[in-house]
């Protein structure tokens, strides 16, 4: 069984190999030794009751059997406030003459920080061995659960930033533009200084007017708002749950960034908070499960009994044991699909 729990210190060497396994234009995971130390320290002291509003929650997938660290996902509470979070924002400008009749739509990428403030869904990754079942549908809903049980630490709005497209070698077309006209640093290192927080060179290089999508290159324009391919299922998922694309897009590949108001997350809106009551199972129903504990979170996916009328639900002792809740105490629970 895969269980979701906060990441400890001793998880450093398994975030490390996950760091390198990642690759390029996977931001939030840089691999940076002392970077990774700050993730785990500034998470750990997030899931501390006195925490800051600034709270990045890092959990990781553990293999009960073996207790090896197979994945991680996380929810940042508020981006930007400390490093701006900048994205582009595809808009239209019109060039219209009457008198020569003519009418012209052109697109627009505008760099802002229109997100500032909100909470993000980040950091989700799987390892090659254990993306199979619904082991990647518990390392992206678990979030819903946390965000549904404890909505009073995030903002109203959840976004996500959807990885780019990019090569194997980590070239992305887009970047390729805007490295030949501006920048003069390929696409790994700019993406490894983002995600080390040396963001400055951002707002020194980057074109502080709006770029014409028309005058970049053909590959660059084909890429934006498109998603690397092992990230579309991800991508799915977020967009089964409503989240949409209102036409921001990442600086450096053009991936999308997806949105959806935290009431409207169909995850949230559907999740129930039952009763446990330990014993068998039988037959039973899988479903997405999580206490509702924020400094002890723990989250898997198993079969349970429900009891709507009773309001309870039916744990294995295994699974309670997983999710550390007992007889009487509540926890929180939704459909995979």
């Amino acid at each position: 069984m895969l269980v979701i729990r906060p990441i400890k210190q001793s998880d450093f060497s398994a975030l490390f190999e996950m760091a390198k396994e990642s690759g390029v234009g996977f931001t939030s995971l840089p691999v940076d030794e002392p970077l990774l130390y700050d993730k785990i320290a500034h998470s750990l002291r997030s899931f501390a009751p006195e925490a800051q509003p600034e709270r990045y929650f890092l959990m990781v997938a553990e293999d009960t059997e073996t207790g090896q660290v197979v994945g991680t996902t996380a929810i940042d509470s508020a981006v930007g406030l400390s490093n701006p979070f900048y994205t582009y924002h595809l808009g239209k400008v019109v060039h219209a003459s009457r008198s020569l009749n003519v009418y012209n739509v052109v697109e627009t990428l505008t760099l802002g920080n229109d997100y500032t403030g909100v909470t993000e869904l980040c950091t989700l990754f799987l390892r090659e061995a254990f993306r199979c079942g619904n082991n990647g549908r518990l390392l992206s809903k678990c979030r819903f659960l946390m965000l549904a049980e404890h909505g009073v630490h995030f903002n109203p709005l959840v976004i996500a930033e959807m990885r780019g497209v990019s090569d194997d070698q980590g070239r992305s077309p887009f970047w390729q533009w805007l490295q030949e006209h501006f920048f003069s640093v390929d696409f790994p290192t700019a993406d490894h200084l983002t995600g080390v927080g040396r963001k400055e060179f951002i707002a020194e290089l980057m074109p502080k007017h709006p770029i014409y999508v028309n005058l970049l290159s053909k590959a660059a324009q084909a890429v934006i708002g498109k998603v690397h391919p092992k990230t579309i299922p991800a991508l799915k998922l977020l967009e089964a749950e409503g989240f949409l694309n209102r036409g921001y897009v990442d600086i450096f590949d053009a991936g999308p960034t997806v949105e959806c108001q935290l009431a409207h997350i169909k995850s949230v809106q559907q999740s129930q908070r039952l009763t446990v009551v330990i014993g068998d199972v039988i037959g039973g129903d899988e479903r997405l499960l999580s206490n509702t504990d924020l400094a002890q979170f723990r989250a898997c996916v198993d079969k349970v009994n429900l009891n709507l009328k009773r309001n309870e639900v039916t744990l294995t002792a295994a699974t309670a044991k997983a999710l550390r809740v007992s007889d009487g105490e509540p926890i929180r629970l939704v459909a995979l699909r």
